[in-house]
């Protein structure tokens, strides 16, 4: 992948739950980590074609691998004040340099 392609600041999110003095449960969500990614969205190429039997997916993104963290589906990807549920996280070709991560756009409810 070329390094001109990768020019999309984004953000990867995620809920940590802590209890407060009074013994309730809150949930906060924290920024893991904010990264340069190429984005791509959903259109009528021939890979979102193949794609769009499995995937609800409307964004790929993909960027390098992020040292001590691991990308999962529980996490929400922010990109230009718009929030993305990943639904599916991939390492490209195995080598352990780039993830290849699917997401749908997030309801502004949940």
């Amino acid at each position: 992948m070329s390094f001109g392609k990768i020019n999309t600041f984004i953000d990867i999110l995620e809920i940590q739950k802590a209890e407060d003095e009074d013994g309730y449960d809150t949930e906060t969500e924290v920024v893991v980590a904010s990264v340069r990614a190429y984005r791509e969205g959903r259109h009528g190429s021939k890979k979102w074609a193949n794609m769009a039997i499995y995937s609800e997916a409307t964004e790929l993104f993909q960027f390098r691998c992020i040292p001590n963290i691991t990308v999962n589906t529980s996490m929400t990807i922010e990109n230009n004040g718009r929030r993305f549920e990943i639904t599916s996280v991939e390492n490209i070709k195995g080598r352990g340099m780039y993830l290849e991560v699917l997401a749908k756009t997030k309801t502004q409810g949940g």
